[in-house]
């Protein structure tokens, strides 16, 4: 735990909070159908003619319920046009390399990764997506994906500003103006400054370099379909291959990164995503790519506070995050600093730290750093390999997948997800001092409750259930590459990570089966409209309840106390909830690790 390491977190945490109070306000009024915004004489024609080829009235508003039959109606056009685009692409333009079509349970899984935020690949994109389907079945749903979140959190904060109200907004509306206003204008500058710093932005053919020296690999053997070729039990068949030659990646790259980090989607153009040199190829771009994770989350924040008409609010749900990323981070940096004893005792990480599966230009504090952030938020995007951390690192990203991705979180998805949390903690307050519980002038009522509690059990009983199917199966052992705990920590961390919308992996899991590509698209699925129908429900109810004039009994929602009673409860929630699972996986893995005479 060096001194650069400690400069640059606190170089990370003091521009994100320079940054939160513009963001915010730029949000209110991006997500204010009548607010004016810098850009309203370029893109305000543009908006018109979008709400015209919609038929959409954008002075009309929905009620939860129609509010969200129109973000459900809209992800199911979005699943279907993707995954015929992956299916039918070999008969698209856009292909130089000519790569054949996606099978069909790897498009579906694919096409429900992307429209749900997750961004899980199964895949090589370098080696499986034409440039077509990486634009078009991919990038377009990394902005649709990430304006439908955006647009939730909107509707569930206007339930909570408005009082004696029927409607929280128009999801269409919510959907173009994030989309126009927002997303596309910072994912402009954005991918500009990363062309800059070296990532690649064109259209041209991959380019293959003759190796000085060829190479001997094992590589997987492919049948005459393409698909791995395995034995009678399982396992994949390899085969000696001379490797005279590189093939170097080419394609519209810049602008697909650009959006999968300040949408928090994080697919990688590359297999190797954010470890790549083209993908990331400067300290500087490590560093914003990590920040652009957070800028748009924190941002909402504020929102929250100016929308409720209390600030102090919307910096003291800011500090909870802001108090769980510290703890991750230190943590992973820590576990990842302090390496494998059996190792030091052999002198062969005497410089310190566990640097296996990392980005040698980035080192520990930066992976430490990335993997945190990365999976505090719904992103998924990884500058170094999850496979390859000590089981208490391993364990830190586990835990934020567990926690709903409530810090800082996914754009809109970890404002509304902080929300419920908020929710649960001023009912157990209310408990605790035996008067009704009431949230910034609202009686919070049994109906608030069951909605919010529904939200967060159903992320549990998604996870635990797959999880539980999957290491009892031989469709779920097969995947794996490590017996013993670590191998349950792969399946584990699969299904958190598609059930969190996040979609990073321990990656020694080979999850490209049928089985694998349907489970984990349904976890998909469960984590992300499972969680916003009862959001929505819970933004009409708020909406439409009066105002009660605040007394000595209401709760306070803003202070240290409110701040570490919804650390307490989201803690509570996410990790004791998992803490039995958590216990046969990385907790006995580190065990194994300190007091065995194997070598992990």
């Amino acid at each position: 735990m060096d001194l650069y390491g400690w400069i640059q977190l606190a170089l990370f945490l003091g521009l994100l909070l320079l940054v939160t109070r513009p963001m915010g306000v730029y949000l209110y009024r991006v997500l204010d159908p009548g607010g004016k915004t810098f850009l309203d004489p370029v893109l305000k024609p543009v908006e018109r003619l979008f709400y015209r080829l919609m038929g959409v009235d954008p002075g009309s508003e929905q009620d939860w319920k129609r509010y969200a039959v129109s973000l459900l109606l809209f992800s199911l056009v979005g699943t279907v046009f993707t995954y015929a685009i992956l299916r039918l692409q070999h008969l698209l333009p856009l292909n130089p390399q000519r790569l054949g079509p996606v099978s069909a349970p790897l498009a579906f899984n694919t096409a429900v990764s992307f429209i749900t935020n997750t961004n899980w690949q199964n895949y090589g994109g370098e080696s499986t997506m034409s440039y077509l389907s990486q634009m078009v079945a991919l990038a377009l749903h990394n902005f649709t994906s990430a304006a439908s979140g955006i647009a939730v959190a909107a509707a569930l904060v206007r339930g909570i500003a408005r009082h004696s109200a029927k409607t929280v907004g128009n999801f269409l509306v919510d959907l173009v103006r994030a989309t126009l206003y927002l997303l596309l204008p910072l994912c402009l500058l954005y991918a500009v400054f990363l062309v800059s710093q070296g990532m690649i932005q064109n259209f041209k053919p991959y380019e293959t370099a003759r190796l000085v020296e060829p190479m001997t690999v094992d590589a997987p053997k492919m049948d005459a379909q393409g698909q791995p070729v395995k034995d009678g039990k399982g396992n994949p068949v390899t085969e000696k291959q001379v490797m005279p030659s590189q093939t170097i990646v080419q394609g519209p790259m810049a602008s697909q990164v650009a959006i999968k980090m300040l949408g928090t989607n994080g697919g990688g153009y590359t297999n190797a995503n954010a470890a790549h040199p083209y993908e990331n190829p400067t300290p500087l771009s490590n560093f914003l790519q990590i920040f652009s994770i957070f800028l748009i989350p924190s941002g909402l924040t504020y929102y929250l506070g100016r929308m409720v008409k209390n600030q102090k609010h919307g910096w003291s749900v800011w500090s909870a995050m802001a108090v769980l990323f510290l703890a991750g981070v230190l943590f992973c940096w820590w576990a990842e600093a302090a390496g494998n004893p059996h190792l030091h005792a052999l002198g062969v990480d005497a410089a310190g730290g566990n640097m296996e599966g990392k980005e040698v230009r980035f080192g520990i504090f930066s992976s430490a750093l990335f993997v945190t952030v990365t999976t505090d938020a719904s992103c998924g995007a990884v500058n170094a390999m999850h496979d390859s951390l000590t089981p208490l690192g391993g364990m830190v990203p586990l835990i934020n997948l567990h926690l709903g991705e409530v810090v800082f979180g996914g754009v809109g998805a970890g404002l509304y997800g902080m929300l419920v949390f908020v929710i649960l903690t001023v009912f157990l307050a209310g408990l605790m001092v035996g008067r009704t519980p009431e949230y910034l002038g609202k009686k919070i009522e049994s109906y608030d409750v069951k909605v919010s509690a529904l939200a967060v059990l159903l992320l549990i009983f998604d996870i635990m259930v797959f999880t539980a199917w999957a290491v009892v199966s031989k469709w779920g052992l097969a995947g794996l590459n490590n017996a013993g705990p670590h191998g349950f920590s792969e399946i584990l961390y699969a299904f958190s990570s598609t059930t969190a919308n996040n979609g990073s992996a321990f990656a020694g899991l080979s999850a490209n089966t049928p089985w694998y590509n349907t489970t984990l698209a349904i976890s998909m699925l469960i984590g992300r409209f499972f969680f916003i129908v009862p959001v929505l429900a819970l933004a009409g109810n708020l909406a439409k309840k009066k105002i009660v004039p605040e007394s000595g009994g209401s709760f306070p929602v803003a202070g240290v106390t409110f701040v570490l009673l919804l650390v307490g409860t989201v803690l509570i929630v996410g990790v004791l909830s998992f803490f039995p699972a958590l216990s046969v996986g990385p907790i006995v893995e580190h065990f194994l690790m300190a007091h065995s005479n194997v070598v992990f």
